[in-house]
């Protein structure tokens, strides 16, 4: 690092120098360091990625969910979490993807949900218009560090140690609206090993993909490459290395990973 320091030091100076220091500033502008990697997601049917901007979670979303959680679902209003886009990880149609137990955890639990991308964004959208918004749709995992979630939790510290790590939303492929449409209704699972442990219906979101588009809107501008976590049924539950979890929406194809 000191030698590359040195380095562009002395080529700074050489410039400064031959042009004077004025003129090689203005020819040189800012220089940008350390550009982050972009995270995109396939879309199925096209070559075409789709660029994730941030991910939005909504937390406790179905009742019954909420109630093993602690929550009143009749009282609470909705609430929302973020993970950086970098917690990606793309899971192929028909693979069983390999997705590492995480560090500082004993207890790590599942929770399939429906994700969908945003293709324009805005302030304030009504609910009525939010759907124009989505680009598409596809099965997700939020996968959570229970038992750092909770601790902080009960310290009233923030939790995103618990949400927001590496690798921890993995996701299918986006299907685009106009091949799949929208969806307010339908069956949402996942297995554990060939065993049915998480069920439900779309259906039963306290809040819908539109309404929670509208809620997000009011207090961030989102735009085009934000994606919105729509919230996981009852029945989370640790998972542990070599486990297979296979994913279930009605209209979307399954996503499956391995516990290694």
């Amino acid at each position: 690092m000191g030698g590359n320091r040195r380095n562009f030091i002395k080529g700074a100076a050489f410039a400064g120098a031959a042009l004077g220091a004025g003129e090689a500033s203005a020819q040189a502008g800012p220089k940008t360091l350390f550009t982050p990697a972009v995270t995109t997601i396939p879309v199925v049917g096209t070559s075409d990625v789709f660029a994730v901007r941030r991910i939005y979670c909504i937390g406790r979303n179905y009742p019954a969910h909420s109630r093993e959680m602690g929550s009143d679902p009749t009282r609470e209003p909705p609430f929302f979490f973020q993970k950086p886009r970098d917690a990606v990880q793309n899971v192929k149609v028909g693979e069983v993807a390999d997705h590492p137990y995480p560090t500082l955890t004993k207890n790590y639990h599942h929770e399939v949900e429906l994700v969908a991308a945003l293709k324009a964004g805005g302030k304030n959208i009504p609910k009525e218009k939010a759907l124009d918004l989505v680009y598409g749709y596809t099965v997700g995992l939020d996968m959570t560090r229970r038992d750092l979630q909770q601790a902080m939790g009960k310290e009233q510290k923030p939790w995103e140690i618990g949400k927001s790590f590496d690798m921890s939303a993995p996701m299918g492929p986006l299907h685009r609206v106009e091949d799949v449409g929208h969806f307010t209704k339908g069956a949402i699972s996942l297995a554990i090993n060939g065993r049915v442990q998480q069920e439900a219906d779309l259906s039963w979101m306290i809040w819908s993909v539109a309404e929670q588009i509208a809620q997000l809107s009011e207090a961030f501008e989102l735009f085009p490459g934000d994606i919105i976590y729509s919230g996981t049924p009852d029945k989370v539950s640790p998972v542990q290395k070599g486990d297979v979890l296979l994913c279930k929406i009605e209209g979307l194809p399954d996503m499956s990973i391995r516990i290694v």
